[in-house]
């Protein structure tokens, strides 16, 4: 039986995750993608706690009438991830790509997030 692409996806991720872990000092800054959407949380593995998240369904992003299933969008929620993370005092993170290729709508959220003033 063949695989689904999110299946393959998810083993992808998990392989990831064993090297990439958030700390207090140095969070994980985790992406997800829908068709529709992207998310981004700034997580806190040794507590399992999510510190700072932004996604293209938060009001902010939603008044401008820009879809998040394309780059404008993930470039939005990049920025105010960044923008809410700095705010709490969080500079630098680990970059979490959640299994997808660095390419479109995640890089574009990265880029954004570097540009807002997130070391990674």
């Amino acid at each position: 039986m063949k695989s689904s692409k999110n299946a393959i996806r998810v083993k992808r991720h998990w392989r990831l995750r064993k090297h990439i872990n958030g700390t207090a000092e140095r969070p994980r800054l985790n992406v997800f993608r829908s068709l529709s959407n992207i998310y981004a949380q700034v997580i806190d593995d040794l507590n399992g706690v999510t510190l700072v998240s932004a996604s293209s369904l938060d009001q902010e992003i939603k008044s401008q009438n820009i879809s998040g299933g394309n780059a404008d969008g993930a470039k939005l929620v990049g920025a105010l991830v960044a923008k809410r993370a700095i705010e709490k005092g969080i500079t630098t993170v680990v970059f979490d790509r959640g299994g997808y290729i660095y390419h479109g709508r995640v890089a574009a959220l990265a880029d954004a997030a570097r540009e807002a003033g997130l070391k990674f």
